[in-house]
């Protein structure tokens, strides 16, 4: 082979060249299709509305459109925004050991949920760590519809399978139902008035945390969730994928109503408070660490029936070295990573989530901190360019919210 090389001379070495170039071509190609990011059935859409999109958790998602971060977010606590929150995943769980099944994975009571009432709850480890937040609702259909987060996706549907091959084994009565359907956030103290133009039903018998299915302007078989993640009033609506571009182009018709991208989402959350999975929760904080302890039911503390309560259950009465808080600061913002420093320039935490607030004016921000230094009024610093900047530990949320409660 070498001899017949040699008298081919450089016709062999193109040869090989060449054969590399196809090799890295196709490596090049398999490597894109694993790694191309995943697409909401908005995506055209979003970019036909001047959407600018970036990766989030896997997916290519709007930030913003032609409106400044600031501008959309004001217009949300003002009027009304649509949030494209298809990326989470949905699931519905059947079977009448449903509840069981659930409660052997989260720190909630479930069984006392209403029908069409949700609740907040944990997925947690045998280490108390948190592995995911979510939303659970108890249907009057009979099976639980469950939103969890799209960066934490494939973990959850993985953890939830696993667990349901032991159900199955046991010969439980349960099954998951992983849903392909669009989700949007209609978000923002005139959403009733335009929602309710689209609906038969009264909105104001739907209060916040509970859910119905509805046709809205036309489409039918959506589920509404009066829920969200920005503080204000709100609906999250589960929509057929077919039928999602109709509904919010109906949507947005009222001139109330712009959308709006994942910038003003983190700004609105965190004027609310409100925990992003991976920067201020994750499986290496407990419940009690991360101000929690309220999606714990009261009957579940009393069972420690779940996982990691034998962690998370002492904790609640003995206290934790560290808490997570809420800061308020002038100057330059506060990132996440940022070093919170005692008065005497000791670190005694890290910012896990920080920005200006566009409604408060001041640099806002939440982050974990040594729990002599928890106490709301405490004067504290944080480390900004290198420069400690006076901070103040504030209760949360730092804007109030206005969940409709009836």
């Amino acid at each position: 082979r070498l001899k017949r090389a040699r008298e081919r001379g450089l016709s062999a070495e193109l040869s090989i060249n060449q054969r590399c170039v196809v090799i890295m071509f196709l490596l090049t190609v398999l490597f894109a299709e694993h790694t191309a990011l995943k697409k909401t059935p908005l995506f055209d859409f979003h970019r036909g509305q001047g959407g600018k999109m970036v990766e989030f958790a896997g997916w290519s998602m709007p930030v913003q459109y032609k409106d400044s971060h600031i501008a959309s977010h004001m217009h949300t606590r003002e009027h009304c925004s649509i949030f494209d929150v298809s990326h989470m995943l949905q699931t519905n769980i059947h079977g009448k050991d449903g509840v069981k099944f659930m409660e052997s994975l989260v720190v909630a009571d479930i069984a006392e949920l209403k029908d069409n009432q949700g609740t907040l709850t944990l997925f947690t480890n045998e280490k108390g760590g948190i592995i995911d937040d979510l939303i659970v609702t108890k249907t009057d259909q009979g099976y639980l519809y469950v939103v969890s987060n799209a960066g934490c996706a494939d973990k959850d549907s993985v953890h939830m399978k696993a667990r349901l091959a032991e159900f199955k084994y046991a010969g439980s009565d349960v099954d998951l139902e992983f849903l392909d359907c669009a989700l949007i956030a209609v978000q923002g103290p005139t959403m009733s008035q335009v929602l309710q133009a689209g609906l038969k039903e009264d909105l104001s018998k739907l209060t916040f945390m509970t859910s119905a299915l509805a046709t809205v302007f036309g489409v039918p078989d959506c589920r509404l969730t009066r829920c969200g993640y920005t503080g204000e009033d709100g609906v999250e609506i589960s929509v057929p994928e077919s039928r999602v571009v109709e509904l919010t182009e109906k949507l947005l018709t009222n001139s109330e109503v712009k959308l709006a991208g994942l910038g003003a989402r983190d700004s609105l959350r965190l004027e609310a408070g409100l925990c992003l999975y991976g920067n201020d929760i994750d499986e290496t904080t407990t419940p009690v660490e991360a101000t929690l302890v309220w999606t714990i039911g009261k009957r579940r503390r009393q069972a420690k029936d779940f996982p990691g309560a034998d962690i998370i259950i002492p904790q609640i009465k003995a206290k934790t070295a560290r808490k997570r808080v809420g800061l308020v600061s002038t100057g330059p913002p506060v990132r996440q990573h940022t070093p919170i420093l005692s008065p005497d320039g000791k670190v005694i935490g890290e910012v896990t989530s920080g920005c200006p607030s566009p409604c408060l004016k001041k640099n806002i921000a939440m982050g974990y901190v040594d729990a002599a230094f928890a106490k709301n009024g405490t004067a504290i610093q944080v480390e900004v360019r290198k420069k400690a900047v006076p901070a103040t530990v504030s209760k949360m949320p730092f804007v109030p919210t206005k969940y409709y409660t009836g």
